[in-house]
């Protein structure tokens, strides 16, 4: 579990997403604090059968252990606030995997370290001489992150009183390699050496690596694995473990699961996991064969020297295509023959667009390779970056703040010329000043406060970055426009340190006295904010591209998108073209991002009959959602299962989900088997068993409904909830999508769960489930794999109140996505698009609280 990716840092159909540069209102989407009069466990988005921590922020699950008729949960844990910091060690334990009882915090940060994530194990033989052999000691071992940055090291602390209290280790650590980026031990005993076996990863290598002891103190290096798979992130939160292949004891095989972010199946974090052998040293995967991508018509290789018909802007390009790496840059790899387009000329800094000519679309499928910065595009951004005309109430230049007041400590004595020390690369500011609370870090607190002004045109514009802490939230990073001494109007940045537009619609304000505060109250992660050009105008200020990204237009409208994944390595994308065959369309290859990985490279566009497929898409994936991540199974479950639980959010937006007084929840338990599905053995799950003892007597029952190119409400009897346990058999007949929606209701909101036929994909789609604008990559679709059994589609799905989890089939097919519907939104549906599909047999139980 690494702190880097919070700070610094899909595939999906295109539907177009909704995208937003900053939360704007007067007051927030979605509810960010709480009435001091709910009760615990019922505030809106509260899960009612996942685990979440009654307050404060929560991610990786950890210590994943069985002892004495409990599974222990441990679970990084901020016990001081709702965002990432003060890394500790939560601790719950459940008796069944489903209900839960929230135990004091286990392992609290110190003036030393952080307690990132591990592991934990019983002692039964007391090799640590921690506890007796009658009373054996239960051991964590974990991760410290030496708050000086210094590097990450494996220590120990024990338990004699079954996890209650707890002593860390004084030998502390029990491995050190001096490594900054060396975490997550997993550990387990290995009975043929009688020995324990370690599994933590080098992250940013992507490696992990295979330690034995025989007393948890003293570890012996064995082997390490990798690179492999996707490497588009870094690899975190290994776990190892063998299973019988479709229940066979004399076929046992060997799973080790990596999560990676970013680099995930759908954008962000994920859990990828290999199948192969252990023989006591060496993890060996199974080979999987070299990849050949589809053939096609090339329509641009870049092998000439220059862009032949291909035409640029701005100066990123250069004046033909690159051989390789330019100046400055790090290897490139991946790219087909000697040319490549690379934006990187002049560094990350310049900018440009590389343009094919208009053609007519006459293939399914546009495959190219794409490489550089992991920057989408956003819809509603535009690509001219002069800022509106207007009275300019503030742009922090000429090095003094004039005539502004600041308090505390948090803005210093005058405006930053740019990133402060410590901090990630701050851009899109004008001029060379602007306000940056991160002077000294995030720890610092203060506000910025205008003289009053009168309101005198219809927008005030600004550029805005930094932490996503809307104006009304306990611990506020925000711009906010006073009347009358009352907040109107509010902003927050979106967790990243480029600044963009937003803008406010003051016309109902005109001729009243105004002031604008910065206010920067928070000292936890992301506590700060960059504010710079406040300009009062009659124009409203679009946001501008930051994207690195190939576009296809039609129309002269973005259609599908692909972005890089922060690597100078060049992989295979696919754009779907099939919607618009006939029609005129343009490729462009877009750089408009100054900041830390602000270029993009592209290669071999190729029209062809099949889909390529990228490193990522040939790896294969414990859940294809946006929502599974640092999965981790316990040990010594009962009966030899295998059980894993995943923390339900994603680096992605993990910090600006719209949740208090707590922020982040684990996925389902779901038990684990290895079965062979289409001549292939695959990792596959299904939702622990006793999830079913939360289900109402009588479920609401269908059968025997077929729907035509239509959504139809399930209502006889109702079908409806804001939790619940489905189980569905669909036949597809002639459709091209069907499937159900759940939380249909308040304002068009819904949730599609759906199978397309054509691509023979299970998918989610979020894009209209609720409130989504905090992060532009939140809304949009996630498809998995999944093929019909005997002409049927089988689905399990879990409903709470701001998640779906998906199954399907045996549980090849898994996605996780978090929602966040009105609590209104309570409608079923059962839908198809373009034909027919029957809803053979569906039965919806309503799921009983584990809080009450």
């Amino acid at each position: 579990m690494s702190s880097a990716r919070v700070s610094r840092h899909a595939r999906m159909r295109l539907t177009a997403a909704v995208a937003t540069v900053c939360a704007l209102s007067a007051a927030p989407l979605a509810p960010q604090s709480v009435a001091a009069d709910t009760p615990p466990y019922t505030e809106t988005y509260r899960p009612q059968f996942h685990f979440t921590p009654e307050k404060n922020w929560m991610n990786d699950p950890n210590g994943l252990v069985y002892y004495k008729g409990e599974y222990h949960l441990f679970y990084q844990h901020n016990p001081n606030g709702n965002s990432f910091g003060d890394i500790s060690w939560g601790h719950a334990v459940s008796k069944d995997l489903v209900h839960w009882e929230e135990l004091p915090l286990a392992l609290p940060h110190d003036d030393e370290e952080l307690v990132f994530s591990g592991s934990a194990v019983v002692d039964r033989n007391n090799t640590t001489g921690f506890g007796t052999k009658k009373n054996p000691p239960m051991v964590a071992i974990y991760t410290s992150a030496y708050k000086d940055g210094s590097r990450q090291a494996q220590s120990l602390a024990y338990s004699t009183d079954r996890g209650r209290t707890w002593t860390k280790y004084q030998g502390n650590p029990v491995i050190d390699i001096g490594s900054k980026d060396f975490r997550d031990p997993k550990v387990q005993w290995y009975a043929p050496t009688k020995s324990w076996l370690m599994t933590v990863s080098l992250s940013r290598e992507h490696k992990v690596r295979f330690y034995s002891s025989k007393n948890l103190k003293d570890w012996e290096l064995l082997s390490e694995f990798g690179p492999a798979g996707s490497t588009a992130g870094v690899w975190e939160c290994p776990d190892l473990f063998p299973l019988a292949v479709d229940g066979d004891k004399n076929n046992i095989k060997w799973v080790l699961v990596v999560n990676i972010n970013p680099g995930g199946i759908a954008g962000g974090s994920g859990s990828q996991y290999f199948i192969g052998d252990f023989d006591g040293k060496r993890f060996t995967a199974e080979d999987k064969g070299t990849y050949t991508p589809p053939t096609g018509t090339v329509l641009q290789d870049f092998e000439g020297t220059d862009f032949g018909s291909w035409t640029t802007t701005g100066t990123a390009f250069g004046q033909g295509p690159a051989t390789g790496a330019v100046d400055w840059q790090g290897a490139v790899s991946g790219f087909d023959g000697k040319g490549l387009a690379n934006s990187f000329h002049g560094g990350d800094g310049a900018t440009g667009v590389l343009a094919s000519p208009s053609f007519t679309v006459d293939s399914p499928y546009l495959n190219f390779k794409i490489g550089g910065g992991r920057h989408p595009h956003e819809a509603g951004t535009v690509m001219d970056r002069t800022p509106p005309e207007g009275t300019v109430l503030a742009d922090f230049e000429g090095g003094t703040y004039g005539d502004w007041t600041a308090t505390g400590d948090a803005f210093g004595t005058a405006p930053a010329t740019g990133t402060l020390p410590d901090q990630g690369q701050v851009s899109g500011f004008l001029g060379e000043g602007l306000a940056n609370t991160y002077l000294n870090g995030d720890a610092t607190t203060g506000t910025l406060t205008s003289p009053a002004f009168t309101i005198d045109k219809k927008h005030i514009n600004f550029l805005i970055g930094g932490g996503n802490h809307p104006a009304d939230s306990d611990n506020p990073t925000a711009v906010e426009l006073l009347v009358d001494g009352q907040v109107v109007r509010s902003a927050t940045g979106r967790d990243a340190e480029a600044l963009n537009w937003a803008s406010w619609d003051v016309s109902d304000l005109a001729g009243k006295k105004a002031q604008i505060k910065i206010v920067d109250n928070n000292s936890g992660g992301w506590g700060h904010l960059n504010v710079d050009h406040i300009v009062m105008s009659d124009t409203k200020a679009p946001p501008v591209s930051q994207e690195t990204s190939v576009n296809l237009l039609i129309d002269g409208k973005i259609v599908r998108s692909a972005t890089g994944a922060d690597s100078e390595s060049l992989d295979w994308a696919s754009f779907d073209m099939r919607p618009y065959v006939g029609k005129k369309a343009q490729i462009q290859v877009v750089d408009m991002n100054t900041a830390g990985w602000g270029h993009v490279m592209a290669d071999q566009f190729t029209a062809a009959d099949k889909p390529a497929k990228s490193a990522v898409q040939l790896a294969d994936w414990t859940d294809y959602g946006k929502d599974y991540y640092a999965a981790v199974s316990w040990e010594n479950a009962p009966g030899g299962k295998r059980y894993m639980i995943g923390w339900m959010n994603n680096w992605d937006y993990a910090g600006s989900i719209p949740t208090s007084p707590w922020r982040g929840a684990q996925s389902i338990p779901r038990e684990m088997a290895l079965r062979t599905v289409d001549g292939r053995v695959r990792l596959t799950s299904k939702p622990v068993n006793s999830v079913k003892s939360l289900r109402e007597k009588r479920p609401a029952t269908a059968a025997g409904v077929t729907v035509t190119s239509t959504s139809t409400p399930l209502i006889a009897p109702a079908a409806k909830g804001r939790a619940l346990d489905i189980e569905a058999t669909f036949s597809p007949r002639d459709a091209d999508r069907f499937g159900l929606k759940v939380r249909t209701g308040a304002g068009g909101e819904e949730t599609v769960i759906g199978y397309d036929t054509t691509t023979q994909e299970l998918y989610v789609d979020r894009s209209r489930s609720g409130a989504g604008d905090f992060n532009s990559t939140f809304p949009g679709v996630q498809t998995a794999p999944l093929k019909a059994k005997n002409g049927k589609v089988k689905l399990r799905i879990l409903v709470d109140w701001s998640s779906v989890e998906v199954f399907g089939g045996n549980g090849e097919a898994v996605i996780t996505d978090q929602i966040f519907p009105d609590p209104s939104s309570t409608g079923v549906q059962v839908f198809a698009e373009g034909g027919a599909a029957t809803l053979d047999r569906m039965q919806a139980w309503p799921l009983k609280s584990i809080w009450r």
